[in-house]
């Protein structure tokens, strides 16, 4: 975890230092010389996200399918780019990590399952500005997640064993994010919903989706 902070960090400061960076450009001659001037820059931000993952799986599995919410962890960095001067569309991505699962009963006993997740959105996001310090900021995208650790815990059995071993879940995940942010000056914060539509089931009869609904807080710089 503390490896994956430190990536995480080392990634948005390296991006934030770009925004500092505005390259010039040149006009075409005129009157005999080079006319020179540094064009108006897109704005380009760093960010931090703190938050929880309020988690569910849907599936063909009556074992696993309408299971009890799982409140997990869901920490990341972002960076976002103007893609335009004066454009108020932006396409954000970054590295969350995330605490997704959910729990059941199977013969009368508990079990829970865990599945943590490194996971990188791709959002387009709509800044509405209301007076230069506020700003509403829709947004829809997709994401990609590799699975990363996670425990399945069977209470009957008093036995526990990985989430992604080849008797559980499959590693790899994937879908849409759709949701809404606010921000004031620096202060940003948002709700979110991921829509797996990856199958992560083993079994060959039996499709599961995750889903998630997020809420985070944090700072953009």
């Amino acid at each position: 975890m503390k490896r994956m902070m430190i990536v995480m960090m080392s990634l948005v400061l390296t991006l934030s230092a770009s925004a500092q960076y505005r390259r010039p450009y040149y006009h075409s001659l005129r009157h005999g010389y080079n006319s020179y001037r540094t064009p108006s820059p897109v704005e380009v931000y760093g960010g931090l996200r703190l938050g929880a993952a309020f988690a569910t799986v849907s599936s063909d599995d009556q074992y696993l399918n309408g299971g009890s919410m799982k409140t997990g962890l869901n920490v990341g960095a972002v960076v976002g780019f103007q893609l335009g001067y004066r454009s108020p569309v932006y396409l954000e991505t970054g590295l969350s990590y995330i605490e997704k699962g959910g729990e059941g009963r199977y013969n009368g006993s508990k079990f829970t399952y865990s599945l943590d997740y490194l996971e990188m959105p791709l959002l387009m996001k709509y800044k509405i500005d209301i007076d230069g310090h506020f700003s509403v900021q829709p947004f829809a995208g997709c994401y990609v997640a590799v699975g990363v650790g996670g425990k399945i815990k069977d209470f009957g059995q008093r036995q526990a064993y990985s989430s992604f071993d080849k008797e559980g879940f499959g590693r790899f995940d994937g879908g849409l994010r759709i949701g809404c942010g606010v921000q004031y000056d620096f202060l940003y914060a948002e709700l979110g919903y991921d829509f797996g539509l990856a199958n992560i089931s083993h079994d060959y009869f039996d499709t599961s989706r995750t889903g998630a609904l997020m809420a985070t807080v944090g700072v953009n710089f």
